[in-house]
């Protein structure tokens, strides 16, 4: 049985990864994997996390929509977030879906209408209407801030440029999926990579001459922010706005079962490849918008809609070697070279094999035929082998026991199973080149200190002239030596130095988050540095004494759990990751952790839950709390402001313990009379 240890490990792996894909997909309009591969990371991470309930505490699968936008257009923040969308591949997950807004609402209703629209690939942009007349026009950028294109937009010529109605909304957000037909794109085909690139690249032309020669079209297909609202459903919307000259697409209908859901699933995806535009799948939404605002949103996408993707494509290889590679973790990986093969519509000469229980229980060896699926990552995973296809003299493969650093790796024991981690890892940490060189790519990504110039392949050049090998390296950089290597003129010096100067100022939540402490992601860095508030407080970690009185008051923070609070004190208590964190810090500055959310209901409120209600699920009972500037406790302390009991089954001994301390209690009742309902 995997442990709680590799399966974190994997999760944050996943969504490192994400993140890379988040980028190139959202900001560069330049995948280096398909969409079916892009919508299975995901998946992979949802099913991680459905199948893990305590990787959700980690809450590292919160702000992943989209990618920052470039330097390249003025930016400018959205009046709501743009969210993605979770995924569904089967019926199965749509079944799940139903259920979940069934629990989250406390319903059991078998026939709640659903809003049935084609996704369309292409590219989301927002447009913003004041008085009906068209003032602003967004892409994506990271769903939060957006690149100002409306000039771009504007030359797009079915897009309203007023709208001629007085019924129309004094505030209108619009979003929108800007594409190329295929017809059209076989033209141009030469110029770009696919339809996608050719749409991106051309929303992003300075010169909006430039744009209007590139034949682009849209779908409207939802809304941002509205006042004064004047729609009741979803359906109700595309109807309204379609009489207003938007183009809506139409094969939108409205279904109310998981029978009408696959149906049109099976209608459309029947009919798919004679459309003059590419679509993945189709997005069902809650049609009531009512009941939208209350299933409200998790962290980065909406409870009240999912895409419903069509099936992944797949292809046969044969595995010409095995090598592994060292993650920042020390965790080895095994990474199959195969002979390259194309799968949607991408050249691939590497497959994923995971770990080495994962070899082990394929019986994966060097010579075998394999299928291979793309599935998220940046190389493809081995589905299946063809034991039929398998050469007589193969032998088994044996799975290095020493780290290419050339130490012995191990298998951690999981505490609570009494059995062996899947992965082999190397314990060095900075010590070991190969993990020290991946702890800096980690710490310049996006999340970290986001320095542009500074990727992967740049660090791995500086690492082998010894420019940078450990963290504080990076703001003491040798420009002179720098001067004279391919690629790095005067410009680009000069443009590195400035993202290095600007990345010295740091949030507290990003300078925890980037020094890699295993199993914090970035949710569990911000709860950390709204305890900690200061980097000073935060660096009574490095004295042993005030580590364990701090540690000791994790315990009570939603979030932060026993595998979190272990891996914080193993961290320093390394003399060597102390040292680096020190260096580090002296060159920065790092400002104070300052809450988002200070107004509301429940303003600086700690809240616990005990027992079921009536009305509302305890999700949503929990999202109120939040979306109302509280927060919510997992035990009961001295920290905790209020007890709400609800109807069904309250737990006696936390109301007992409640009691003895003199914490307000609420019955269910009183709270609904709190939230106004």
């Amino acid at each position: 049985m995997v442990n709680k240890l590799t399966i974190i490990d994997r999760y944050k792996k996943k969504i490192k990864l994400l993140n890379k894909h988040n980028k190139l997909y959202f900001n560069n309009d330049n995948p280096e994997i398909s969409d079916s591969e892009y919508d299975n990371l995901k998946k992979e991470i949802n099913d991680l996390e459905k199948n893990n309930i305590f990787l959700k505490k980690l809450k590292l699968n919160r702000t992943l929509v989209g990618s920052p936008p470039s330097n390249k257009f003025k930016k400018v923040k959205h009046l709501k977030p743009m969210l993605s969308l979770s995924n569904a591949f089967k019926k199965e997950d749509m079944k799940d879906f139903l259920k979940k807004i069934n629990n989250f609402l406390n319903t059991k209703d078998n026939n709640i209408e659903l809003s049935s629209e084609p996704k369309i690939d292409g590219i989301s942009a927002t447009l913003i209407y004041e008085k009906g007349i068209l003032t602003k026009g967004l892409s994506r950028g990271d769903g939060i801030v957006g690149e100002d294109i409306l000039e771009n937009l504007k030359t797009i010529k079915n897009i309203p440029k007023k709208i001629n109605d007085n019924e129309v909304p004094s505030l209108l957000e619009i979003r929108g999926e800007i594409y190329i037909g295929k017809k059209e794109f076989n033209k141009l085909k030469g110029n770009f990579a696919n339809p996608r690139n050719a749409a991106g690249g051309s929303l992003r032309q300075k010169d909006p001459k430039e744009t209007s020669k590139i034949p682009l079209q849209y779908f409207a297909y939802g809304f941002g922010f509205i006042e004064p609202m004047k729609f009741n459903t979803q359906s109700e919307f595309l109807k309204m706005i379609s009489n207003w000259g938007f183009s809506t697409n139409p094969l939108s209908k409205v279904v109310k079962n998981l029978e009408e859901i696959e149906q049109q699933h099976s209608k459309v995806d029947s009919i798919r490849s004679s459309l003059d535009y590419d679509i993945d799948g189709l997005v069902y939404k809650v049609n009531n918008l009512k009941l939208q605002l209350r299933l409200g949103n998790t962290s980065n996408s909406p409870r009240w809609a999912i895409a419903y993707k069509f099936s992944a494509e797949k292809a046969v290889t044969k595995i010409k070697d095995i090598v592994i590679q060292v993650g920042r973790t020390g965790a080895i990986t095994p990474v199959a070279k195969v002979e390259p093969v194309t799968v949607g519509g991408v050249v691939v000469s590497n497959a994923t094999l995971h770990n080495e229980d994962e070899i082990n229980r394929k019986d994966i060896r060097i010579g075998d035929t394999i299928q291979i699926q793309r599935a998220g990552d940046v190389i493809p995973q081995v589905i299946s082998v063809d034991i039929s296809k398998r050469n007589k003299d193969s032998l088994k493969y044996i799975f290095p026991e020493k780290c290419l650093c050339g130490s012995i790796t191990k298998k951690e024991l999981n505490k609570s199973t009494k059995k062996e981690d899947a992965v082999r890892r190397c314990f060095r940490g900075f010590d070991c080149n190969f993990i020290a060189k991946e702890k800096l790519k980690h710490i310049v990504s996006k999340d970290s200190f986001n320095i542009d110039g500074l990727g992967k392949k740049v660090i791995d050049q500086f690492w082998e002239l010894k420019l940078i090998r450990k963290p504080s390296d990076i703001f003491t950089i040798n420009y002179s030596k720098i001067r004279g290597l391919e690629g790095w003129g005067d410009l680009s010096i000069d443009n590195l130095k400035k993202a290095i100067e600007k990345s010295r100022i740091i949030e507290l939540n990003r300078f925890i988050f980037s020094i890699g402490i295993r199993h914090i992601g970035q949710e569990s860095a911000k709860i950390l540095a709204s305890y900690f508030k200061s980097i000073k407080r935060f660096l009574d970690l490095f004295d042993e004494e005030k580590r364990q009185k701090n540690l000791k008051n994790l315990v009570d923070l939603d979030g932060i759990g026993e595998i979190q609070i272990e891996s914080i004190d193993n961290f320093f208590s390394n003399n060597k990751n102390v040292e680096i964190v020190k260096n580090l810090v002296n060159v920065l500055k790092i400002k104070d952790f300052k809450a988002q959310n200070k107004k509301g209901k429940f303003s600086n409120k700690n809240i616990m839950f005990t027992g079921g209600f009536d009305k509302m699920s305890r999700s949503e009972a929990k999202s109120l709390v939040e979306n109302n500037g509280g927060k919510v406790l997992g035990t009961i302390s001295k920290k905790l402001d209020i007890l709400v009991i609800g109807n069904s089954k309250p737990t006696k001994k936390k109301i007992e313990s409640a009691k003895k301390l003199n914490i307000k209690i609420i019955k269910e009742e009183e709270w609904y009379k709190t939230l106004n309902l």
